[in-house]
């Protein structure tokens, strides 16, 4: 999230570069998602749409490499795009050593999944000599055995945060993130204020396994939500059984609602009823690309679906629409500027929104 008017006073963590972006340290906060699909090859069509991602806010983009032949293509695609890439890597040492060799920005590690020393010890000092920075990554749903026992999942998940650390610190590497996950909205809030009362590393927040787009999204407001408005957090990812785009468009919400108590893009429109004869669904639908793209203005846009409720709320905002029948008036704050047809509507309400 590129705005930088912040309302809400932040913990001031151990800056930590990720490629182009700072993560900790007081910087803004950044929206992250995750690769959803094997990835197998580099063509345009994979690049043009991380840099859709990159367009919609995207600042960190995570890539699942369970192969040494996935960290060779995710390491060649590093080197052709300029969203700095993250390499999800569990038990195999030799995948992490690989992907090393390319211009990554951070590893997704468990040091104690690879259990052997020297093979931590490699991979540890390889990632300080690269200035390469690590992500722990604490799941619930995956604790160690020997926490499981434990009464609160909370403090289960500090615990094995804490094994990982020790294992980190033990060869003096600072350059990480952690991040202390579960499905459970309580046990996530109450591990990562604990987390943060205890130590100065940066955050990494979210749910695991959060749920679909409408499920999934009220339990991320519920848990990332109460998490930044207690002040703690560097990084969010929503993690939604939905499109990588969905989970950065909500994510920028969260923050956009949150930290910056409505600056940025607020986007108000009417949910639809029987009076309405101006498509605002499919409207909505064919704006959305480049409102969400809108990253650096505070602006409230309407778009209103007929004459009841329509003129007003348009009129309020920055710059509003409405329409009725073919009918449709572009309003700018609340003085009108233009009337146009359904037909043309998107091409001149973008229009009007270039125009500022």
């Amino acid at each position: 999230m590129k705005n930088s008017k912040r309302v809400i006073s932040r913990k001031k963590t151990i800056p930590v570069r990720v490629g182009k972006i700072i993560v900790g340290g007081g910087f803004p906060i950044s929206v992250q998602t995750m690769w959803k699909e094997p990835l197998e090859k580099i063509d345009n069509s994979l690049i043009e749409r991380i840099n859709t991602l990159s367009n919609l806010g995207c600042d960190i983009l995570r890539f699942s490499v369970p192969r040494i032949e996935t960290a060779e293509i995710l390491g060649n695609l590093a080197g052709v795009v300029s969203l700095p890439l993250v390499a999800d890597i569990h038990f195999d040492y030799r995948i992490a050593l690989r992907i090393l060799d390319f211009p990554i920005s951070k590893l997704r590690i468990n040091p104690g999944n690879i259990e052997n020393p020297q093979k931590i010890e490699e991979i540890i000092k390889k990632a300080m000599d690269r200035d390469v920075s690590i992500r722990v990554g604490i799941n619930g749903g995956s604790l160690p055995r020997k926490f499981k026992a434990e009464k609160s999942k909370a403090i289960a998940m500090i615990k094995a945060a804490e094994e990982e650390m020790e294992i980190l610190e033990k060869h003096n590497f600072k350059n990480v993130i952690f991040s202390l996950k579960s499905s459970d909205i309580q046990s996530t809030i109450d591990a990562n204020l604990e987390f943060s009362e205890r130590y100065n590393y940066p955050l990494h927040i979210g749910l695991t396994e959060a749920g679909p787009l409408p499920q999934g999204t009220v339990k991320s407001v519920l848990a990332i939500g109460e998490i930044l408005k207690s002040g703690v957090g560097d990084t969010i990812r929503v993690s939604l059984s939905s499109k990588p785009e969905d989970e950065i468009i909500v994510g920028k919400e969260i923050i956009r609602s949150i930290i910056y108590k409505g600056k940025g893009i607020n986007l108000v429109s009417c949910p639809m009823c029987g009076r309405a004869t101006f498509d605002v669904h499919g409207f909505l639908d064919k704006i959305g690309k480049y409102v969400n793209s809108l990253n650096n203005k505070d602006l409230t846009i309407a778009v209103m679906g007929c004459i009841v409720n329509g003129p007003g709320e348009a009129k309020t905002a920055d710059i509003g629409i409405t329409g009725a029948g073919n009918s449709v008036i572009i309003f700018k704050k609340g003085k009108m500027v233009k009337k146009t047809t359904a037909k043309n509507a998107v091409e001149d309400f973008i229009d009007e929104l270039r125009r500022g």
